[in-house]
């Protein structure tokens, strides 16, 4: 998947929470059906210019919006490192996974 895809399925899903919708609402404003909704908010649609400006129309935003995403682009970059982190720390046992969290502790 693009890394522009997720960004902006990032920001269409924010904005939506931010307004307190649900796919099925959004969908059904947009002129569009909800599952393709979910996709495009997992990055997994590649979005025309057209059905975007339905999605901006129904969330009462400029269609440059979608392209705003600071935070977002900070997730992304951090995914993989968070992936790979996890996946050390799920073969530790109990107690090391104990002395692992007071040090993040600590550090943080």
């Amino acid at each position: 998947m693009s890394s522009i895809l997720k960004l902006v399925g990032a920001k269409v899903r924010d904005l939506r929470k931010q307004k307190g919708w649900s796919q099925e609402l959004l969908g059904e404003k947009a002129g569009l059906h909800f599952s393709y909704i979910g996709g495009l908010e997992r990055g997994e649609k590649n979005i025309t210019l057209i059905n975007l400006q339905k999605v901006a129309t129904a969330l009462d935003v400029q269609v440059q919006d979608f392209f705003t995403y600071s935070k977002e682009t900070k997730k992304i970059d951090k995914e993989p490192i968070v992936q790979e982190t996890l996946e050390l720390l799920l073969k530790l046992d109990r107690s090391d996974l104990k002395k692992i969290k007071t040090i993040i502790k600590e550090f943080l």
